[in-house]
């Protein structure tokens, strides 16, 4: 049995989530309410020390980081295999995984809590606001949250996360050029771990930073939603309420911040 310690919103979870559902594995989930801080109940952190998401118990063997977690998948599931025959295929599908860990991962969260995240935030009031700045485990978090609370789309973090992403969509669009997938001919580890970052800035109504300008990346997306391993990956665990801020906030904040960083 394989059970799965998850998040609906957690864009590292979803790539766990769309590899079981490509391998068409069972799993037994066991949700996690990150708002109420279900991930630092006792008992989820001798699983995870760090007290995030996602987490995978396989038959007692313990595993954490998403992309640890899709390696050991296809060890352990080698059937409909989503890693590259050949060994450059592979390095190609690791530089990729690479990028996610490095630059996507670590800019999303300014994307997220400036676009959409703050609203809710500075909506429960100023009190609440305040502790969550102070709240960070150390000065640079809290510089950063203050940025995100007070300067919104002017954060120079969030300005260079905007930039960290319109780099690697060009360089996703160059790789596209060369086959249909990030690796090449096989859909891999590598599409798998960009696709949720790709889709949070368009639930965010980000798209501008690839539609009209990017084609295969366009392409790619499209193609990727229209995946069987989509919905259940992605769309079926995203609570109602979250994805309603997302879209409502992105609505007007996603294109504020692109013109602000000069891609309107």
């Amino acid at each position: 049995m394989l059970e799965l310690y998850h998040n609906g919103s957690s864009v590292c979870a979803a790539k766990v989530r769309i590899l079981l559902a490509e391998k068409d594995i069972p799993w037994h989930g066991h949700y996690l309410d990150i708002l109420a801080g279900d991930q630092f109940d006792p008992a989820y952190l001798k699983l995870n020390p760090k007290g995030v998401v996602p987490t995978i118990v396989h038959d007692g063997i313990v595993v954490t980081e998403s992309t640890v977690i899709c390696e050991y998948l296809e060890d352990v599931f080698p059937e409909v295999p989503r890693r590259p025959a050949d060994a450059a295929g592979r390095a190609r599908m690791r530089i990729w995984t690479k990028v996610v860990d490095e630059a996507l991962h670590p800019n999303i969260i300014d994307i997220t809590f400036t676009v959409s995240h703050r609203h809710t935030v500075m909506a429960k009031g100023e009190e609440n606001t305040r502790r969550f700045i102070e709240d960070a485990p150390d000065l640079v978090s809290r510089e950063r949250r203050h940025g995100w609370i007070h300067k919104g789309v002017d954060s120079a973090s969030v300005q260079e996360a905007v930039r960290v992403y319109a780099k690697a969509l060009k360089q996703m669009d160059t790789a596209l050029s060369d086959g249909p997938w990030l690796a090449g001919e096989t859909f891999s580890l590598a599409d798998i771990g960009v696709v949720p970052y790709v889709n949070r800035l368009h639930m965010l109504n980000m798209d501008a930073m690839w539609r009209n300008s990017l084609p295969n990346v366009t392409d790619w997306f499209d193609r990727i939603r229209a995946r069987a391993s989509f919905h259940p990956g992605i769309e079926e665990h995203l609570p109602a309420e979250s994805r309603e801020n997302l879209v409502r906030n992105g609505a007007s904040g996603g294109p504020q911040l692109l013109a602000a960083c000069g891609m309107d």
